[in-house]
């Protein structure tokens, strides 16, 4: 059975403002709330995606009411006929701050083959450990919103068929559907119908190796989306299975060789830390390379193994022992080098930790044989360069 399906994707109304319509994915800048508090300046009461997401830089302990207004904006939208619907794939020519161009093909995969947990095989496979406590909070928003916005990122080795770099070759015989500069200086964005999708998908399917598409972004929302469903399948008769939308998640598909797509790390900031922290790293790390740690203005040295899976195993390792013995320390996940600064200059008790980049040509070989990596191991960009939400889907009946 075909695990990829041609959505009908809903577009918004070519009277709504684009660059204030999309925006970065809700995972971006969670330490930093100022860059959502000029995104919300920005987008004022306008139509935007700002209004059908929830940033987590802003989730509380209780973020009830901010799903509820989520899903009744969502709603809303639909009901006022906001969306425009486009039966088949978008391709995506996407140029960001560091890349001229990244393509990519926006489709829909059956989360039927798809897995996130250790051990369970699938044609399409995660990446990172997936932290059972980040999913739930992800439901909650998901279980009753009539729509998605994606800002997944698979990967396929299509080393040999140019599958997607192809498909741009002919862009001239395809319709336009957008085309416009996005906000909070994220690149400019264009992208164009493709409506020969069975061709399409018989060349992505073809490889017979026993994972053939890998999630690079979006880890925690596709295995939400997989939670969701199995919760809904459990009360349908076995007619309503197959063609049910939320058995089908929107996602964006890029060559693990495109160009324009760039392996970073994720770094990470530990807050109501010390030196005691950085000393125990220097104790337990060994090896020939060596990464920065930073912190009350002064930098540090630790040793690394050369082997950067090694190295990122290693590391989350002695952090996940050290926060477990200290509990008031808290961890997140930071893109590029100068939010890592930023925040550690801004948070005094705090330590920056710089992490390895990952070689693309060693990922899936390393999934294959070694199964997932530790969460946040890379990114694919720098934050700027995350996916902005663009299209959307119904994933309800």
């Amino acid at each position: 059975m075909s695990y990829i399906v041609t959505p009908k994707i809903l577009l918004p109304v070519s009277s709504i403002d684009k660059e204030k319509w999309a925006v970065i994915a809700c995972d971006q800048f969670t330490s930093e709330p100022e860059y959502w508090d000029e995104l919300k300046t920005l987008v004022d009461n306008v139509p935007s995606t700002y209004h059908l997401i929830l940033p987590e830089a802003y989730l509380e302990d209780d973020p009830s009411h901010k799903v509820e207004k989520v899903n009744y904006n969502m709603n809303l939208y639909l009901k006022n006929h906001l969306f425009e619907e486009h039966h088949g794939f978008v391709l995506v020519d996407r140029q960001t701050p560091n890349a001229k161009r990244r393509l990519g093909l926006v489709i829909s995969i059956d989360l039927e083959q798809y897995e996130y947990e250790e051990g369970k095989d699938g044609k399409i496979k995660a990446t990172e450990k997936t932290v059972s406590e980040r999913i739930p909070p992800r439901v909650r928003i998901r279980e009753k919103a009539p729509i998605e916005l994606p800002h997944v990122l698979l990967l396929i080795d299509d080393k040999e068929e140019h599958i997607i770099s192809n498909l741009y070759k002919s862009k001239s015989k395809l319709k336009k559907l957008y085309d416009f500069k996005l906000n909070m200086d994220g690149g400019h964005l264009k992208g164009y119908e493709v409506k020969d999708t069975k061709t399409v998908i018989e060349k992505i399917e073809t490889p017979c190796e026993d994972i053939n598409l890998i999630v690079g972004d979006g880890n925690h929302s596709l295995a939400s989306a997989k939670v969701c469903w199995e919760n809904i399948k459990k009360n349908l008769p076995e007619s309503e299975k197959a063609d049910h939308p939320a058995r089908y998640a929107l996602v964006e598909l890029i060559s693990l060789y495109d160009e324009g797509l760039t392996f970073e790390p994720i770094h990470r900031v530990l807050f109501n830390t010390d030196i005691n922290l950085i000393k125990t790293m220097q104790k337990n790390m060994f090896g020939g390379s060596t990464l920065e740690l930073y912190y009350n203005n002064e930098t540090y040295k630790i040793n690394v193994p050369d082997n950067p899976f090694l190295a990122i195993q290693q590391i989350q390792d002695i952090l996940d022992e050290y926060i477990s013995r200290n509990k008031y320390i808290e961890i997140d996940f930071v893109h590029g080098m100068d939010s890592l600064k930023k925040i550690v200059k801004n948070n005094r008790e705090s330590v920056g930790i710089t992490m390895p980049t990952l070689k693309r040509d060693m990922l899936l070989p390393y999934i294959r044989e070694n199964g997932v990596l530790p969460r946040k191991s890379f990114s694919l960009g720098e934050a700027v360069e995350k996916r902005y939400y663009m299209e959307s889907k119904k994933i309800l009946k």
